[in-house]
C-alpha cells in the first residue's frame, strides 16, 4: 500500500529522500509475518546507487525475535520521519480577514519498502558498525572509532548482533510545508516558527520550509 499523498506534497526525487535518511537514521523498520505485525526502531546506514533506488542497512540484537521474523517475509517496511511541527492558525494573516483556517502539521517522512536480507557475517557487520559509527561520529571535534575499544569487547558484542540488508524495491516522499496555502499564509507560517517568543518556535522547520517553497514556487522570489 501506499500512503496518502496530495500531488503538492510528492516528493519522488531519491537523493532527497536519502538526504532525510541520512538527516535522521533512525528509521521505524516494520514486517508483517507469522509472528503478526513487528516494528524495531533502528538506525540505518543509507547507500545511494547510481542508477537505481539504493540500499538501507542495519542491525539488530541476536536476541530480538524480529530478525527472525524478517528472514521468512518477502517485503519490510522502513519509516523515516524528519523535521516535523505544529502549525497554528495564528500565523495566518488570513485568519485576520475571514477566520477559515485550523491548526495542522508540517513534517517530512520519507517510506522504504524492499526484501530483507539476514546477514551473519562477522566482516560485514564491522563494516556496517564502522559506517554508522562514522556518520554520526564525524561531526565531534573528537570522533569516537571502532578501534578505540579492546578488540575482544568488540568481538563478544558483535556475536550478538545480526546484519540486516533491504535493497529498495519501491520509495515514496511526503514534503507536507504548507505548499497548499496563499504566499502570504506561507510567509506567516516561516514567521511564527522562528518567533523565539512562540512556544512552537521550530528553526529547522522554517529552514526547511523556505527551501522547499522556494524550490516549488521559484516565481515568488525570496519566501
Amino acid at each position: 500500500e501506499s500512503m496518502y499523498i496530495p500531488a503538492a506534497f510528492k516528493e519522488d526525487r531519491i537523493d532527497l529522500m536519502h538526504e532525510l535518511m541520512r538527516a535522521h537514521p533512525l528509521g521505524l523498520l516494520i514486517s508483517h509475518g507469522p509472528g503478526g505485525l513487528l516494528a524495531t526502531p533502528v538506525p540505518f546506514v543509507s547507500y545511494a546507487e547510481a542508477g537505481g533506488q539504493g540500499t538501507l542497512r542495519a542491525h539488530l540484537a541476536r536476541a530480538n525475535p524480529h530478525w527472525q521474523e524478517l528472514a521468512t517475509v518477502s517485503e519490510c517496511m522502513v519509516v523515516f520521519q524528519g523535521e516535523h511541527g505544529y502549525v497554528s492558525p495564528s500565523w495566518y494573516p488570513s485568519k485576520q480577514t475571514h477566520h477559515r483556517v485550523v491548526p495542522t502539521w508540517n513534517y517530512a517522512t520519507v517510506h522504504i519498502w524492499g526484501k530483507p536480507l539476514i546477514i551473519d557475517d562477522v566482516g560485514w557487520l564491522a563494516r556496517q558498525l564502522n559506517d554508522l559509527t562514522n556518520a554520526q561520529e564525524g561531526r565531534r571535534a573528537q570522533p569516537w572509532a571502532m578501534g578505540d575499544a579492546p578488540s575482544d569487547y568488540l568481538a563478544t558484542q558483535m556475536r550478538a548482533l545480526v546484519g540486516i540488508e533491504i535493497a529498495i524495491a519501491r520509495s515514496e516522499g511526503k514534503w507536507k510545508l504548507s505548499q497548499n496555502k496563499d504566499h502570504g499564509d506561507r510567509l506567516g507560517v516561516i514567521a511564527g516558527m522562528r518567533t523565539t517568543q512562540d512556544p512552537h518556535q521550530h528553526l529547522p522547520l522554517a529552514d526547511l520550509l523556505e527551501q522547499r517553497l522556494k524550490d516549488r514556487f521559484p516565481q515568488s522570489g525570496t519566501v
